[in-house]
């Protein structure tokens, strides 16, 4: 069992919790992930590692199915059923010269902790974060704290620049050479902003979030193709070269169980209201 220590909204439907895991913390790299099952009957999910202090690490998430929800609802002193990582390879950092860390949406939760590794290993980091508004802009006093730059990006000019990552991104190689990048979003949003650095021969890496149960590579639900080969996201991942990833065939599979995890957060909610109702 895993005890919450600390569990705050950060906007709408992100959720940010630290969880006492010593045997996470004391091993976790940038951008390796957990799996985490809330009760004893649940479901397995995975959750970037977002922050290591001491013997806690930090999760951050969108409720968008019925074990986010579940997990939103946990607070300080609750207890999480398991926590097993740290898993996945970590991001290939090195002394680049000058390199991006983009975060849209909730995937800015995975941005500061390799903006912070690759300052370490003696990088100019600039940051790239972005949101369909201002509202919805998490972590940019951590990311301004450990960028040289940090740019902010929203879909309706509510805060920085009236766009997307991918439109800085671009005006920033025009104007000056960026040896590695990091992007973490949507992957629809990847598809899109590892596309700018292409012309460019920009070494680009994506964190892949595919369906994903056991994260040990027994399961297979996790398979991507990259550079025409099939790899499995928990073990030979998540972060994969931008340019060789299969992007449709991601996003085609991460649709695959829509249907029955509607029908199963439909089921929570009613349930939830049958709760209350005899209370």
């Amino acid at each position: 069992m895993y005890r919450v220590l600390k569990a705050t909204q950060l906007a709408e439907r992100v959720f940010q919790m630290w969880v006492f895991a010593p045997h996470v913390a004391h091993h976790a790299k940038a951008g390796q992930f957990l799996i985490v099952r809330v009760h004893e009957a649940g479901e397995r999910i995975p959750l970037t590692i977002s922050a290591i202090d001491g013997d806690a690490v930090r999760i951050i998430f969108m409720t968008v199915g019925k074990t986010t929800e579940l997990l939103a609802t946990l607070r300080q002193g609750d207890m999480i059923r398991d926590i097993a990582g740290p898993l996945g390879l970590p991001s290939e950092v090195s002394k680049y010269g000058t390199c991006a860390v983009i975060g849209g949406g909730v995937g800015i939760a995975s941005a500061p902790i390799i903006a912070r590794a690759a300052k370490s290993a003696g990088n100019h980091v600039i940051g790239i974060i972005g949101a369909r508004n201002a509202g919805l802009l998490i972590l940019e006093d951590e990311m301004r704290a450990c960028c040289d730059e940090l740019f902010i990006t929203t879909d309706d000019g509510s805060k920085g620049v009236h766009g997307f990552a991918a439109d800085v991104l671009k005006a920033e190689l025009e104007k000056r050479t960026i040896d590695c990048v990091w992007i973490i979003g949507p992957a629809i949003m990847m598809k899109v902003t590892s596309g700018i650095t292409r012309p460019y021969n920009v070494k680009t890496f994506v964190s892949l979030n595919p369906i994903m149960v056991d994260g040990t590579g027994m399961c297979g639900s996790c398979r991507v193709q990259v550079g025409g080969t099939t790899r499995f996201a928990c073990v030979d991942g998540p972060e994969f070269d931008a340019h060789l990833v299969d992007f449709d065939l991601l996003m085609q599979r991460q649709r695959t169980y829509q249907t029955e995890e509607r029908e199963a957060l439909e089921q929570y909610h009613e349930h939830s209201c049958s709760c209350k109702g005899g209370e």
